[in-house]
């Protein structure tokens, strides 16, 4: 979800940005997002139905100036992978983007119903609102 917001809100500003978002562990590869996430982010003219699950890479600090986790746990994993302190330092969660400092995680929807779904997209655009004020500022 949070991959379709940050593209379409980007491009609604103008905004060049790479993205590219995966999982920690390979339970999903290759498979796509939630029906439920599709069907909530379609309803708001976001389309991820060309989006397919794959595992994080030690290669993506490489490839990535940023790259945000949902939850302190997902944090923690790829903290794990980090070779270097600038690695380190490219790991954030991404609702502090909204919430400095506050560390809160994104909920799982995937156990709830669609008011779930509504819920986390709510709080991902907040984040990614505030995200790109921030690239914009920059």
């Amino acid at each position: 979800m949070a991959e379709g917001i940050v593209r379409k809100l980007a491009a609604e500003r103008g905004i060049e940005i790479q993205l590219d978002s995966c999982g920690t562990n390979g339970f999903h590869d290759g498979q796509s997002p939630d029906s439920r996430a599709t069907r909530n982010l379609k309803e708001k003219g976001i389309d991820i139905s060309d989006l397919y699950s794959r595992k994080f890479q030690s290669s993506d600090f490489d490839k990535f100036d940023v790259l945000f986790t949902m939850d302190l746990s997902n944090r923690d994993t790829i903290l794990a992978l980090a070779k270097t302190e600038s690695d380190r330092k490219k790991v954030r969660l991404f609702l502090n983007e909204a919430h400095p400092g506050k560390d809160l995680p994104v909920p799982d929807p995937y156990y709830g119903g669609d008011e779930g779904f509504e819920s986390v997209y709510q709080l991902i655009n907040e984040a990614a609102v505030a995200f790109l004020n921030k690239i914009e500022h920059e």
